[in-house]
């Protein structure tokens, strides 16, 4: 079937109403004034084996909380506070609106609701997160490190896990 020049005019001006809706409905996406500007993403974990870091042992705490804190880099004093709670699976995502150019931001931990895995885990305690757009980010996800604490009395499994660990570093220096 040949097309005809009204066809090929219609199929033309079809595209560009199509086109036009499209980047209507990005520029209505990204200027949304009800969307946060940020999104900071992360986990707190129980270091089962009190390894210092994740394993395939370590669980996730629910109901942890974990608080945001940005301080101005030049005097250190607090200029924002925004306390969180983990769900279900150990995660926190803290939504966020405006930027925080001038300041030092932190999730820190803040209390753990588990009695047996409450102890902070030095150096997994907080973690720096970037609230602003003039570092070369242009998404608004800022994933956080994991925090963590340790469990009071490790895991059985975790001797024979370490060792495992410690054994695979050995085979990689070889």
């Amino acid at each position: 079937m040949a097309s005809t020049p009204a066809t090929t005019t219609a199929a033309i001006l079809l595209l560009c109403v199509l086109f036009c809706a499209a980047a209507d409905n990005t520029a209505i996406a990204t200027n949304n004034p009800d969307l946060p500007d940020y999104v900071i993403q992360g986990r707190v974990y129980c270091d089962t084996c009190r390894a210092g870091f994740v394993t395939n042992v370590t669980e996730y705490i629910a109901g942890a909380k974990v608080r945001l804190e940005c301080r101005h880099f030049g005097t250190g004093e607090l200029e924002r506070a925004i306390d969180w709670v983990t769900d279900a699976t150990g995660t926190y995502t803290i939504e966020l609106k405006d930027s925080h150019e001038e300041d030092i931001c932190q999730v820190v931990l803040v209390q753990s609701p588990r009695k047996d895995c409450d102890q902070v885990q030095p150096l997994r305690d907080r973690a720096g997160v970037l609230l602003t757009r003039n570092v070369g980010i242009s998404d608004s996800l800022r994933p956080a490190n994991p925090l963590g604490y340790f469990k009071d009395v490790p895991l059985p499994v975790c001797a024979a896990l370490l060792k495992q660990l410690d054994s695979d570093d050995d085979d990689d220096d070889q």
